[in-house]
């Protein structure tokens, strides 16, 4: 998740990527700067979007869900922001305001007002909610850090999510549950919840998320689930199949997608399919935005029936936490860039 799914998140562990995902040395999440997007809604207590136009509306007539973006009052504060989500997309992404360090910085002490402001302008335009994310290990207040104790950490993250899942109800379709919780061998990632829980807290965090919010489709979210062979994602579609088959309410999986190319994409999202009884693109950006790589991962979620929607990491390439890359379908000027007008040729 860039500072997810945006923001400098410093995560402190270097990662080695494979060759066709982004290679940084850090979460791909932790790479942008959290000010940078810094009443219920209809659609997202029916899980449809409503006729965006665009880019949305061509995606839902091919009998996906959704085709999304994220944002923040940040960014919704831009008027071309604004006006090409309402135009182009049928779904958003709280960009920050939905991470722990937004709305707990103080153990028990809650502000939404940040997220408020996005889940409003998404009820008020009639875009899907899906909300991010209730467990991740970076932008993570201290305090939270701290704890050593199970019993307490497990009340902290039970009391955290049925606060937040719980004042977003009704709201969101869509909850990110747990995200980035694999390192890259494959294994659960070196966290405080890890340390503390072992494994659990991840049946912990799912049911504490399904009795706040059962409607809500339930995801675990991820970097680097780009190539089928990968050992991150097989690791992770093992547990995955593993935990529902124990009962663990999971729905999803979201596979994050910031890529150098797309050439790994049909396949790693046949996998992930395989594993659960639905998957999502969830941060699409591309280096280069060519509009063959754009066409390919778009191409690979129309093929595969459980595949139900693609959110692209924001709209300008002026606001991505790739800034150098021009990973985006929007130039910096908000002007559609060739891949946009593929896709649209694409969906047509």
């Amino acid at each position: 998740m860039v500072p997810s799914g945006t923001g400098v998140i410093p995560t402190g562990t270097a990662v080695v990527q494979p060759v066709r995902a982004l290679t940084t040395g850090t979460s791909p999440e932790a790479s942008a700067s959290p000010a940078a997007g810094s009443s219920d809604s209809a659609a997202g207590q029916t899980g449809e979007s409503s006729d965006a136009g665009g880019l949305n509306s061509l995606f839902v007539a091919k009998g996906k869900e959704y085709f999304g973006t994220c944002a923040d009052p940040g960014t919704l504060s831009s008027s071309e922001t604004a006006d090409i989500i309402k135009a182009d997309f049928g779904q958003i992404t709280p960009e920050n305001s939905m991470k722990w360090d937004a709305l707990e910085a103080t153990r028990g002490v809650f502000t939404f007002d940040t997220a408020d402001q996005t889940a409003d302008f998404a009820a008020e335009n009639g875009k899907m909610l899906r909300c991010h994310t209730l467990l991740w290990h970076s932008q993570l207040p201290t305090w939270v850090e701290g704890i050593t104790d199970k019993a307490e950490l497990t009340e902290v993250i039970e009391n955290h999510i049925a606060e937040v899942a719980g004042h977003f109800k009704g709201k969101c379709f869509a909850w990110d549950v747990v995200n980035e919780i694999f390192a890259e061998d494959g294994t659960l990632r070196d966290s405080v919840f890890s340390r503390v829980l072992g494994e659990d807290f991840v049946s912990i965090a799912f049911e504490a998320a399904k009795k706040a919010a059962p409607d809500a489709k339930r995801y675990i979210n991820d970097y680097n689930l780009d190539s089928a062979t990968y050992p991150k994602l097989t690791g992770l579609a093992a547990k995955v199949k593993e935990w529902i088959a124990a009962g663990v309410p999971i729905d999803g999986i979201g596979s994050q997608s910031h890529l150098s190319e797309s050439s790994g994409t049909a396949d790693a999202l046949k996998a992930l399919a395989a594993a659960a009884p639905e998957v999502a693109i969830t941060e699409l950006d591309i280096a280069g935005a060519s509009a063959a790589d754009y066409e390919a991962v778009t191409q690979a979620c129309l093929d595969l029936e459980n595949c139900v929607g693609i959110t692209v990491w924001g709209v300008s390439d002026s606001q991505s936490w790739r800034p150098n890359e021009n990973p985006l379908l929007f130039d910096g000027s908000f002007q559609p860039k060739e891949a946009y007008t593929g896709l649209t040729t694409l969906l047509a």
